[in-house]
């Protein structure tokens, strides 16, 4: 936040702090005074009573008075047990009994507070707790500390359960203390006006506290305003607060000239709401109710011009320009205070700071209203009517979150025809239906799921019908209907009987959940008390005298940014766009290091990546350069080479480095990373580094720390030096940098900065450049961190009764667990946290099976994930369990995620409290032989090896990756083992590459060629077990398996030769129709044996791939992923005495070839070959990356190409890569990968 708001808090709250329990006139004894011995038998009331022995009067807590308790008429679900306190008494614990030496007793209830004995609320003990647990025989007494006290007049016990074998019973007591408040009635018309002392802008701390209620939606608490528009506004906006400051002027020209902060949800509800507002230094928070703003404020208190004038209630002149057309409050304050100022008791008291406008009562009426909640789907409320009138009205005031829901169904008199009226996509519609006649329909309204008070007025007159909402014109509707309307007998709301046999009620679409109010039929209102009294209509499953409305979406459990929204039972969360996925948008759906992208196969290029996962840092871009070793490389916003003159001690030349991550995220990247390093490149002529004499650099630069750094790369922090200091190389012997000879000739100290604490690099300071000839150039290269230390962090587990303990995991709300298991064992316990009841578990449960426990006091929960293959085959499995408040998930490698909903209406919070055990329980007790890696807890990695060096029976890390990875080296690729992960060689792959997929191609113009000749082979191998050694000129082959890629234009051409030494050779042909051609010619005395592949012309210009291998008589063909075709030889079977295979165009005169094959090496090839292999040997990767020591020779123009790239065809399998000039570690060349998209990489953007 910026310096308005500290402006607006400043200027606010400009006294001496007090200490809030004190301004909200919290008592600082002992709250916990017996309350209901003493009260007389009329402050008790109930619903009913079984005999006048069993009256509420004697349900006082350990009592025999009477039967020993009370005891209702029929035990059921609408009883009640109410007692007045006779003024409003703060609350603080409360206790239960059943009836003396009797069956009944209640085992569970609700308890509501009210301060007039309407419009009830009900108390919640957690976030959706809301039922008590009673007792469990009749004398035993069960007490409850309530967590945050009451302040009420009237409390209800309401029973949910009961003893199956008895009646409800009940004896109570409930504890607390006097309550003293200074209250003020605002009638909507009226201002209190408060002027305060400007001499009490010395305070350090700045503090406004307050209590309101109102069933008003809009209205302003407090405002104060100043010159020039000048204003602040802490008011009521659809039922929640906002803190508005406005800036009049163009003082500061910024886009936080106006800054609104709002908080709090449904505040219309006429109960009371809590006010805090606090200022300390910067630091600044706004509470309502227990909701709380955290903000910084920044910058001087200069800009708002306001008058030392506070008015609560409305604004004095609502007419000012700037000021918005708020509404007056109406409604009460409560314990109004202003900087320790009781300004309720100033006002009483006729003090002179105070100015009361219009009529301010100091005691706070209570509107008689009676709302009433529909809970579920078999709530619905039916009302008499006058039947056969043509005259009908009704009105009513309802608030919900569904969309959808019955408001309304009557039967027309004497017709099988109705009326319905109902919510359809948040909008009313009401439909007149009538056998025989069409259906009426009309809408009016929209967006009424709100969660706010709508009025809906339903009038009709014969045909004429009118619906108007929320007294608005534009929102109603007036129709005339083919079908006279004469009333029935009976309105439902909300719903219809599950009994009703006769049809008299009629549901179109779901119940209605939500409250009503200020229900009328035929102008009359309807008194639901009464209803509650069974005196008037009938009803089911309601909760008459209070609105049970929820914001399920305050707090917000949505992370990460997701968008809430809500239905009467539940909340939704939208991660569109925010990079998280899962029910409350917990988990990141990128990966956290470019490592863990690489061991899922992506090749180079930009990918997002988490840094934290779960954690509050979010995602960001890098390029992943997925060489032998996987780097990760952060650029910034300055990395030309930038020349620098003219820049001295006072006024010195400074660059600020701007990265694409902010620093949180650098810093995680960095932690992780096994290595990194940033080049800085410093040109200088006459441009000194040090300054040894005076002590004082004439550079330096800042990284991450804030800490100025004098070393330069290459050099260490303890050492101080440049890199040729450290080598001794500088080219005076006198310094430790090459610029600090001072010579007017260009020199440079250039290196690679690699302490991980002080990177990246932030700032640059150059102050020795203003003397005669003095410049310098700098360039900082971009961050470049290489591996990842935590996804290979393993331990090895040797014994059952071995494991590992760490500090206690907290994940109250949200929850995540993911590993990487291997092991032989069939079961055991991969991590285990307990608390007094709440506990966390995950475990291999059997050879197929891994199970997540947990309890988070509603009883244990499992969710087992069955894999259809086993998992203890010493290989490594994925496992990830999540826990949040809305549902719990398990995943198992790829198999599909199981999930298991939450609780509506229990305890939310995962309360642990002791260490967490990895590879066993605290019992000892199936514990876990094998491996455990990549332990991540809510994104944050535990550090298994080192813990293990200190454990007995645990050992660091794990051996054997490539069981588990070797599928990810491709093309004949061999997988080797690392202690962190693994490599592919591609030695014997015509491909390279971290996994053998880049294609090696190259571009041969007209008369060039590449032979590759066994017979030198044989000669440097003969002594080794290399594949090449089976060349011999005595070994006849009787396999090939031949594959290239190969793209032209030219027919004939000739793809592939080899030759032997008797004579004998393969060719692999394009004829002048551009077909493809295979020629075997294995016995010296015979015409070869030549196999046709008849596709349309292969001399087209696109990529073709041809996949050829013999076994003997049989020769099997693949083009373009095509059916293989087969062939049979005729001839000999054994190619004996290889000597030689060439591409591209044979220079020899050889006249023992067929026509065609001589037609073609005559003509040679031009194009591209691409990723050519014969059994072992890639003669195109041998002549280009090897061409010193293998037995190959070039002729001709041959250059390496991209040209063998299978855009069109296989996206996934080229391997395009990021090439950084100034990296200093290994990088494939070729252009960046825009986005990295592949069939297992992440999708970017």
């Amino acid at each position: 936040m910026d310096s308005f708001t500290e402006i607006f808090v400043r200027l606010l709250f400009l006294a001496a702090f007090h200490y809030w329990n004190v301004l909200v006139a919290g008592n600082k004894y002992n709250c916990d005074n017996q309350l209901v011995t003493a009260l007389p038998q009329s402050s008790f009331s109930s619903s009913s009573e079984l005999s006048s022995s069993h009256s509420p009067g004697f349900a006082r807590l350990n009592r025999r008075d009477g039967a020993g308790g009370w005891t209702p008429l029929v035990s059921n679900k609408y009883q009640w047990l109410q007692i007045d306190l006779g003024e409003r008494t703060e609350i603080t614990a409360v206790a239960t009994q059943g009836g003396y030496g009797s069956s009944d007793w209640v085992t569970s209830y609700l308890l509501m507070f009210s301060d007039s004995g309407r419009n009830w609320k009900q108390y919640c003990q957690e976030e959706s707790i809301w039922a008590f647990s009673g007792n469990t025989n009749a004398d035993s007494v069960v007490y409850h500390k309530l967590q945050h006290s009451i302040k009420a007049r009237f409390l209800q016990f309401i029973p949910l359960d009961w003893n199956p074998n008895g009646r409800i019973g009940m004896r109570i007591e409930v504890y607390g203390c006097a309550y003293r408040s200074e209250v003020a009635d605002f009638d909507g018309k009226s201002l209190l006006i408060f002027r305060f002392n400007p001499k009490s802008t010395t305070a350090l701390k700045d503090v406004i506290s307050l209590k309101f209620k109102t069933i008003q939606r809009d209205g302003v608490l407090l405002h104060r305003e100043g010159q020039n528009g000048d204003h602040i506004t802490l008011a009521l906006f659809n039922g929640k607060l906002s803190l508005l400051i406005n800036i009049g002027d163009a003082k500061m020209y910024s886009a936080d000239a106006q800054i609104n902060i709002t908080l709090g949800s449904l505040l219309d509800d006429q109960h009371w709401h809590s006010v805090l507002i606090e200022h300390f230094n910067n630091q600044v928070n706004f509470t309502v109710d227990k909701h709380t703003h955290h903000f910084h404020a920044k910058g001087e208190f200069n800009y708002l011009d306001l008058d030392y004038e506070l008015s609560f209630g409305g604004i004095p002149m609502p007419g000012k320009p700037g000021i918005l057309p708020w509404k007056t409050f109406q409604g009460c304050f409560e314990n109004l205070y202003y900087n320790g100022v009781n300004v309720i008791d100033l006002a009483k008291r006729h003090k002179p700071q105070i100015n009361i406008m219009g009529n301010i009562s100091f005691s706070c009426a209570e509107p008689p209203i009676v709302p009433v909640t529909f809970l579920n789907s078999n709530s619905y409320l039916a009302l008499p009517g006058t039947s056969g009138q043509d005259d009908i009205s009704v009105g009513f005031h309802f608030r919900t979150w569904n969309n959808e829901g019955l408001l309304l169904s009557s039967k027309l008199f004497q017709s099988t025809g109705g009326l319905l009226l109902y919510l359809s996509d948040g909008k009313v519609k009401l439909s007149i239906y009538k056998p025989g006649k069409a259906q009426s329909d009309i809408t009016a309204g929209a967006g009424l799921h709100n969660g706010q008070w709508h009025s809906v007025l339903l009038s009709a007159k014969r045909n004429r019908v009118s619906l108007i909402i929320d007294n608005d014109a534009a929102s109603s509707s007036h129709a005339s209907v083919t079908i006279q309307i004469f009333s029935g007998d009976t309105y439902y709301f909300g719903g219809c009987p599950a009994n009703d046999s006769i049809m008299e009620c009629k549901n179109p679409s779901s119940s209605f959940l939500g409250c009503m109010k200020l229900i009328s039929i035929d102008n009359k209102a309807v008194d639901l008390i009464s209803v509650q009294q069974n005196s008037v209509g009938n009803f089911s499953d309601l909760q008459i005298d209070l609105c049970g409305i929820i914001d399920r979406c305050l707090p917000n459990y949505c992370e990460h940014g997701g968008e809430c929204s809500q239905s009467w039972n539940s909340f939704y969360c939208n991660c569109a766009n925010t990079g998280y996925t899962g029910a409350t948008c917990h988990s990141s759906i990128y990966e956290q290091s470019c490592e863990a992208y690489k061991h899922r196969g992506n090749t180079s290029g930009f990918y997002y990546i988490d840094s934290d996962g779960s954690g509050p840092l979010g995602p960001f871009l890098v390029y992943c350069n997925m060489t032998d070793t996987t780097w990760t490389i952060i650029q910034h916003n300055n990395t030309e080479l930038t020349r620098v003159k003219s820049a001295n001690p006072e006024n010195p030349h400074t660059v600020f480095f701007k990265y694409a991550a902010n620093l949180e995220q650098l810093q995680a990247t960095i932690n992780h990373a096994e290595h990194c390093e940033q080049e800085l490149a410093y040109h200088c002529k006459k441009s000194r580094l040090s300054n040894k004499r005076e002590g004082i650099p004439f550079s330096w630069w800042i990284g991450k720390i804030n800490e100025t750094q004098t070393y330069w790369g290459g050099s260490t922090p303890d050492v101080q030096k440049c890199a040729c200091g450290i080598q001794g190389s500088c080219i005076d012997s006198q310094h430790d940098c090459n610029c600090d000879a001072d010579r007017n000739e260009w020199s440079n100290d250039t290196g690679l900065l690699s302490y991980k604490d002080h990177l990246p690099v932030t700032k640059l300071v150059i102050t020795d450049t203003h003397r005669p000839n003095s410049e310098a150039e700098y360039k900082l290269g971009p961050l470049l961190c290489r591996g990842d230390r935590e996804f290979w962090n393993a331990a090895s587990f040797n014994t059952e009764a071995s494991y590992l303990h760490f500090p206690t995991f907290h994940g109250e709300l949200s929850a995540d667990v993911s590993l990487f298991f291997k092991t032989t064992a069939s079961s055991g316990v991969f991590l285990e946290n307990l608390g007094i009841k709440d506990f966390i578990r995950i475990e291999l449960l059997s050879p197929t099976e891994v199970t997540f426990s947990f309890d988070v006091g509603n009883g244990p929960n499992d969710i087992t994930v069955k894999s259809p293959s086993p998992l203890n085959d010493n290989r490594w499995h994925y496992v990830k369990a999540e826990r949040n408040v809305k549902e719990a998930s398990l995943q198992i490698d790829q198999l599909p995620q199981r999930t298991r909903a939450a609780s509506s209406d229990g305890h939310i919070r995962l309360q642990l409290n002791s260490q967490l055990f990895v590879g066993g329980t605290a019992s000892r007790q199936k514990g876990f032989l094998g491996c455990i890696r990549s332990l991540q807890l809510n994104g944050g990695a535990l550090d298994l090896e080192e813990r293990a060096k200190i454990t007995p029976g645990v050992e660091p890390g794990c051996p054997g990756h490539c069981s588990s990875y070797s599928s990810l080296c491709h093309n004949g690729g061999k997988c080797k083992e690392r202690f962190s992960g693994f490599s592919c060689d591609c030695t014997l792959s015509a491909y390279e590459g971290p996994f053998c997929k880049k294609e090696i191609s190259a571009y041969f113009r007209a008369g060039s060629s590449v032979t590759y000749n066994f017979q030198e082979t044989y000669t440097l191998a003969k002594n080794s077990s290399s594949h090449a050694a089976s060349f011999h000129p005595d070994i006849s082959l009787t396999r090939e398996a031949i594959t290239f890629t190969f793209r032209t234009t030219w027919a004939p051409s000739l793809l592939l030769y080899v030759s032997s030494f008797y004579k004998e050779y393969l060719s692999i042909i394009l004829t002048k129709n551009g077909s493809l051609q295979i020629r075997y010619k294995l016995d010296s005395h015979q015409d070869p044996d030549s196999f046709s592949i008849n596709f349309k012309s292969m001399a087209d210009g696109q990529l073709h791939r041809v996949k050829i291998n013999r076994q003997e008589e049989m020769l099997f063909v693949e083009v373009n992923q095509n059916e293989r075709m087969r062939f049979r030889l005729s001839s000999d079977t054994q190619f004996n005495a290889i000597k030689s295979l060439i591409l591209g165009k044979i220079l020899v005169e050889n006249s023992d070839v067929d026509p065609d094959t001589l037609k073609a090496i005559s003509q040679g090839f031009i194009g591209c070959l691409s990723s050519v292999q014969f059994n072992h040997i890639a003669p195109l990767k041998a002549a280009l990356y090897d061409s010193s020591s293998a037995p190959v020779t070039v002729k001709g123009h041959f250059t390496e190409s991209k040209c063998g790239t299978l855009t069109s065809i296989d996206s996934t399998s080229s391997e395009t890569t990021h090439s950084f000039a100034d990296h200093s570690g290994p990088i494939d060349e070729g252009k960046p990968l825009a986005n990295a998209l592949t069939n297992d990489s992440a999708i970017i953007g």
